[in-house]
Order: C-alpha cells, then sequence, then structure tokens
C-alpha cells in the first residue's frame, strides 16, 4: 500500500433498519490498531492537530457531520473534507495535520497505529519543516 496520504472507501453494508461499516486492521488500512479515541463538542472556530507523529499512522473518520483535514507532506498542502462515515482519511507518519471547521455536532472518530507516546509528537511545524531540508 502507499506511503501516501488518501482517503479509503470504507466498505458499508447497506439494510433498510440502517447501514453498517467496519474497519479491519491490516484489510481495509494498512496499519494495526492500537489506540482509538474521538473528538466531539469542539466549539466553532476552534482547531485541533497542529503536529505531526514520527511513527504513528491515522485513519480519521467523521463518525458524524464533517470537518476539513489539512495536511503538509514537508513540502505541499492539501485539503480534506471529511462528511461522510463511510470514508477514511489515511495519514502516514511525518505528515503535519490540523483539524478546522467542524460542523455543529460532528463527531471526528480517529484510528491509531501506536499507544500514546508524547516523544512520538513532532509539535512545532518549524521543527517539523526542518526535518525534510
Amino acid at each position: 500500500m502507499s506511503s501516501e496520504p488518501r482517503i479509503i472507501d470504507i466498505p458499508a453494508v447497506h439494510d433498510k433498519r440502517g447501514n453498517l461499516s467496519v474497519v479491519e486492521s491490516g484489510k481495509n488500512i494498512p496499519f494495526a490498531i492500537k489506540r482509538v479515541y474521538y473528538l466531539y463538542d469542539v466549539p466553532g472556530g476552534a482547531k485541533r492537530g497542529g503536529h505531526a507523529h514520527k511513527k504513528l499512522q491515522q485513519l480519521i473518520i467523521a463518525a458524524s457531520g464533517s470537518f476539513d483535514v489539512i495536511l503538509h507532506n514537508g513540502k505541499s498542502r492539501e485539503k480534506f473534507t471529511l462528511n461522510r462515515s463511510n470514508y477514511g482519511l489515511y495519514i502516514p507518519k511525518m505528515t503535519w495535520r490540523e483539524i478546522e471547521n467542524f460542523s455543529s455536532g460532528a463527531v471526528c472518530l480517529v484510528l491509531a497505529s501506536e499507544h500514546y507516546d508524547e516523544s512520538d509528537y513532532i509539535r512545532s511545524f518549524k521543527e517539523f519543516k526542518n526535518g525534510f531540508s
């Protein structure tokens, strides 16, 4: 699988009682899931993220509502709008991310390849950019 950020189609089982989508480690995402967390009740105008990870990979899903994810690979910037719960955005390691423009009631579900480790974070964009020079 490519190590570039990309939208991953999450299979959906459609039923008159509601839809069901399944994410499976190593099948439709390129890493084993070690941590799951979600962002919700984000105030209007607030931004989340603002960091990169040295090792961690993520899949971000708009479980409800919508938001924008801005990614930077050290050279170029790309914006993804997430607004469907059967699509996820794969974010490889060493990718700067910012999440903004949360709709009312948005829930941002994040599947991560590693347990929380503060030493894996790069919290300075300048330091992140210097890693690519």
